[in-house]
């Protein structure tokens, strides 16, 4: 396995492949209404499983600040709150296409970096990439990266096809007559339209980022070929249902399902869960930090940010989730087994395939919204 150093940890992927934008329907949680400005208060809304379970307390215990922590799986969710206006959050997590289009809609506010004293820190290479969706890094920070991919219950793909070797393949998931064989021990994907039409794109061979109609029709059309073999479109409970042995097929997001593989190791329970990057490529996201434009405790969400960035912060929160961070001072911190993972950190022709996604119209988006419902609900 490579050795990643800190100067190459994003910067051999990120000129690879961030030539563009970057996670993760039903909130889980939300973070309650914020009233006037409260010294000891902050309100953050982030993704399901994606934090060090010590991070949020240890900044509470050093700042004496009280954090109201909300989570969601979906930035449909998030966008929907942004847009309706007054959330109440201080500090919101959306993916990089997401946050590219909120930045045209005028949600959020541009960061004052002088009082992000670690904002230094912060992968040059990465931020030059994410400038493409975010000009001049003015409203978003990293928090941190991915894959889309393909997670797996080693003894039942073994079962069903003789080994694992399908799973370097898209064709796993797209042919009927492969997905079929996995259809009694659970399939579950992921509840977005804007990855998973994407990604069926890029295995016809077609612009995963097209607006054609015709084009996304083509997505739209070959996940309906393998509707009936779904059991499951969510994008949080397939970690949990992949680590106790309920669902042996997911498409999911890197992180999440080698979570699953964890859980399932200190569960004992005889489920092995391994993680597959397909050989035709799929989509690398980067979730951002970014303040809402009518947040009310700003010093708060300055502190809080600030010390996300801090490299033995990023580094646990890595170790916790299984995701890479944007500081490269962290890497000597994260455990030997994450950093040298060719999964998490892929190798640059690993990465030569991968590709990021766009900032999606109105209209495409309406799109996806109306094939994403006939697709769910067969009609």
């Amino acid at each position: 396995m490579k050795t990643w150093k800190p100067g190459l940890l994003l910067g051999t992927l990120a000129l690879a492949v961030l030539a563009g934008c970057g996670k993760k329907e039903e909130a889980a949680g939300a973070a309650a209404q914020a009233g006037p400005a409260d010294a000891g208060v902050l309100h953050v809304y982030n993704w399901s499983d994606y934090i060090a379970e010590d991070t949020v307390p240890n900044f509470e215990k050093e700042s004496g600040v009280k954090v109201t922590y909300g989570v969601f799986d979906s930035n449909e969710v998030l966008e929907a709150k942004l847009l309706a206006g007054s959330s109440g959050f201080d500090v919101v997590v959306p993916s990089l296409q997401f946050l590219g289009r909120q930045i045209q809609a005028g949600v959020f506010q541009p960061l004052d970096k002088a009082r992000l004293k670690n904002y230094a820190g912060l992968d040059p290479e990465l931020m030059k990439r994410i400038a493409v969706q975010d000009p001049g890094n003015e409203y978003g920070i990293p928090y941190l990266w991915g894959t889309t991919g393909i997670g797996y219950n080693v003894d039942k793909l073994t079962a069903a096809f003789g080994g694992t070797d399908i799973a370097a393949s898209w064709d796993l998931v797209f042919k009927p007559e492969n997905i079929a064989k996995l259809k009694d021990c659970g399939v579950m994907m992921l509840d977005t339209p804007t990855e998973l039409v994407p990604i069926a794109l890029n295995y016809l061979g077609e612009d995963p980022n097209s607006t054609d109609p015709a084009v996304i029709q083509k997505g739209a059309d070959l996940l309906k070929t393998i509707r009936p073999y779904i059991q499951t479109f969510h994008s949080s409970q397939y970690i949990d249902a992949l680590a106790n042995g309920s669902a042996c097929l997911v498409v999911g997001w890197s992180g999440d399902i080698l979570q699953a593989r964890d859980r399932a190791a200190e569960a004992g329970n005889g489920v092995e869960v391994a993680y597959s990057i397909p050989k035709e490529g799929t989509p690398l996201f980067v979730d951002m930090l970014a303040i809402p434009k009518d947040a009310k405790n700003l010093d708060n969400a300055y502190a809080f940010i600030d010390y996300l960035l801090r490299p033995e912060v990023a580094a646990a929160n890595s170790n916790y989730v299984s995701y890479p961070n944007p500081v490269p001072a962290s890497l000597p911190s994260v455990d030997q087994a994450i950093r040298e993972d060719p999964t998490i950190y892929p190798p640059p022709e690993v990465a030569a395939k991968l590709f990021t996604l766009a900032i999606i119209p109105p209209e495409v988006d309406r799109i996806y919204t109306r094939l994403w419902t006939e697709l769910k609900t067969g009609r």
